[in-house]
């Protein structure tokens, strides 16, 4: 019998808390990634920002996590999506408090247009609050589409909501 090994792929997920112990919903969501998803192999710091697009409520965390899957685009986001609701995220409103929110940012250097599947994420490079912990562990990242890098796409950024590090 021949062996075959798994194909791995670079994943970067976007995780963002704004209810309860923001801190502690980041390490859990983390934990369950690792056990679900695939190995971190990169994290960034934990940053506080300021809601997006719905400015009135609580600020965030957000850490932005590269992990190594063999997991499928749709695995992920199945997997994502079983955490978020293990860990009590309600969808009631657009832009609306989370206890986690976890996005799929880049599946290595694929394109995804696919129903309820868009990767790399097609707002990322628009939020500051992406951008700086992405910029962190992944300065040299290009965006498959918008062909920059991260640290590119940060400077152009127009929005100019503060991103705080935490220690």
């Amino acid at each position: 019998m021949e062996f075959t090994p798994k194909k791995y792929i670079n994943v970067f997920l976007g995780l963002g808390s704004n209810v309860g112990n923001r801190g502690a919903n980041l390490k859990t969501a983390a934990a369950l990634i690792s056990k679900t998803i695939g190995k971190t192999a990169k994290q960034s710091h934990v940053y506080e920002t300021q809601a997006w697009g719905n400015p009135d409520q609580d600020s965030f965390y957000n850490q932005v996590l590269m992990v190594n899957t063999t997991l499928d685009p749709r695995g992920i986001l199945a997997e994502i999506t079983k955490i978020e609701r293990e860990m009590g995220r309600e969808r009631a409103e657009k832009w609306g408090p989370r206890i986690i929110d976890i996005d799929v940012l880049f599946y290595g250097k694929r394109i995804i247009r696919d129903k309820g599947l868009e990767i790399p994420h097609p707002e990322l490079h628009k939020r500051a609050f992406v951008l700086v912990p992405l910029m962190e562990i992944a300065p040299e990242l290009e965006h498959p589409v918008l062909k920059q890098p991260i640290d590119e796409l940060y400077m152009a950024c127009e929005d100019q909501s503060e991103v705080v590090m935490l220690d």
